[in-house]
């Protein structure tokens, strides 16, 4: 709904958001995560892939109706935060059966990882060799760091 007076303020614009894309790239890298690592026929893995959709769906859905009512946007984006939680733990749950070690926020390899935040025009492709070129342990951590990073921009 568009309103030139003014009253509905202007709504979408997610593609432009950070915690957005973000969670996109959360989606992506969880599908190619659960290719390599997890069972595809599993229930983890369609839990994994739903939650990871969901935080991006529902950041989505959030900043859509953000216009005609903020309560719906902050449901909507509880959700999403909630949604990324789940997945959070999943991830931890991977690394903690298969005793892999989770890194620190000060692990070197997590300092990597955090600074491409910063990249301009980033997408899956930046962090592509991380998912599908290393090692579960590698790419778990990797989204784990992700996951973070949208928490912390949803929060």
């Amino acid at each position: 709904m568009n309103d030139s007076s003014g009253i509905v303020d202007p709504h979408g614009g997610y593609r432009s958001l950070k915690a957005y894309q973000t969670a996109e790239i959360v989606y992506d890298a969880t599908v190619k995560f659960c290719e390599r690592f997890i069972n595809p026929r599993s229930r983890t893995t369609d839990q994994m892939v739903q939650a990871a959709r969901s935080g991006k769906q529902n950041i989505a859905e959030g900043s859509m109706a953000s216009g005609t009512s903020k309560k719906t946007e902050l449901k909507l984006v509880g959700i999403a935060r909630a949604s990324l939680e789940e997945l959070l733990l999943d991830y931890q749950d991977f690394l903690r059966q298969r005793r892999l070690p989770l890194w620190g926020k000060e692990h070197p390899q997590t300092k990597k990882i955090r600074k491409l935040a910063y990249d301009e025009n980033r997408s899956y492709l930046t962090y592509r060799t991380y998912i599908e070129d290393s090692s579960a342990q590698v790419a778990a951590n990797t989204l784990i760091c992700l996951i973070h990073q949208a928490n912390y921009l949803l929060d």
